[in-house]
């Protein structure tokens, strides 16, 4: 069981990664999101996947699918910053003319290395923004990305190497908009989300680096009952645990945790009212930090010298009732 296979999804190769208890399929030809996670215990679909008649929605808003990466996550105010000298001009891709949700999209990665082992197996897939035109064109220093997606039992590890290849400072960020499946049952499902405060945003949804509290959410610490909740919502992490606690009534859930030395930001979002799915969203830099008024440290914008690599980790658990 503990195997990689190949698949395909509208002809593009997927790469599926086997235990006893899961199924992860890895799309990496098209922005090397891992489109699927299938709990084969419980026969359910954790993630919320991509119809194969879904393509050109995916093609459009892949990061509505999955757990898609945001480099960088959340919105730029004019799409534009300057860092070290050098000035980025992202695409203004939103209302108000501002960007969102960063440069990688639906990239071709190249699966650099397979490993199956008596304990898992893994995936290994890189790609270089120089071979993207559209990428260098708004962010001009270049990077090499790996990612590798290990597989063991009921635990899915993902490992980023981020290097740059440049000869300036790199300001770098990178989030996951990761949407697990509710399955309508809102009031079937609870969270625990170790966070500290709330950042505040401006009428253009945009953060300014400004902190309120907790109110209601103070909940989250505890659990909260997702019945009725409403996310598009910036949160602090603040020195606790980088770690999630989605559960079902019934003992059945997942633990979705983050390198905490990097990853200080949380997004929840639900697309309206909770039902189907509940984005949680793990960030190293809070949405526009390169133009707030604040230290790098409280930010979470990560300079990468050059030649230097950054390694940041997730992890997905499942749990299962006793």
């Amino acid at each position: 069981m503990k195997k990689v296979t190949k698949g395909q999804w509208n002809g593009y190769d997927t790469y599926i990664l086997h235990s006893h208890e899961l199924e992860v399929t890895l799309l990496p030809r098209l922005g090397n999101n891992i489109i699927g996670v299938r709990d084969l215990v419980q026969q359910r679909e954790v993630l919320r996947r991509p119809e194969e008649s879904e393509l050109d929605f995916y093609l459009q808003k892949p990061y509505h699918f999955g757990i898609p990466l945001l480099i960088p996550p959340g919105r730029i105010r004019r799409g534009r910053f300057s860092y070290a000298g050098q000035t980025y001009q992202f695409d203004q891709n939103t209302a108000n003319d501002n960007h969102i949700h960063g440069l990688h999209r639906t990239q071709s990665w190249c699966v650099s290395d397979i490993e199956e082992d008596e304990d898992g197996c893994s995936v290994t897939t890189e790609f270089i923004t120089t071979d993207d035109p559209n990428w260098m064109r708004q962010y001009p220093v270049p990077l090499k990305l790996e990612m590798t997606l290990r597989l063991q039992g009921a635990s899915l590890t993902q490992t980023f190497r981020i290097t740059n290849l440049g000869e300036h400072a790199a300001p770098f960020g990178l989030g996951l908009h990761t949407w697990f499946l509710i399955d309508g049952e809102p009031d079937n499902w609870d969270l625990k989300l170790p966070v500290s405060k709330l950042y505040m945003t401006d009428e253009e949804i945009i953060t300014t680096g400004e902190t309120a509290p907790l109110g209601e959410l103070e909940a989250l610490n505890d659990k909260l009952n997702l019945k009725g909740t409403n996310f598009d919502t910036p949160l602090q992490i603040g020195g606790k645990p980088a770690e999630a606690l989605l559960m079902r009534k019934d003992g059945y859930g997942l633990k979705y945790s983050a390198d905490p030395a990097y990853f200080k930001h949380w997004v929840l979002y639900t697309k309206g009212e909770a039902d189907q799915f509940l984005c949680i969203e793990p960030y190293t830099w809070l949405p526009d930090a390169p133009n707030l008024d604040i230290p790098h440290e409280e930010s979470g914008l990560i300079e990468i010298k050059p030649e230097e690599k950054l390694e940041l980790q997730l992890n997905l658990q499942m749990i299962y009732p006793s």
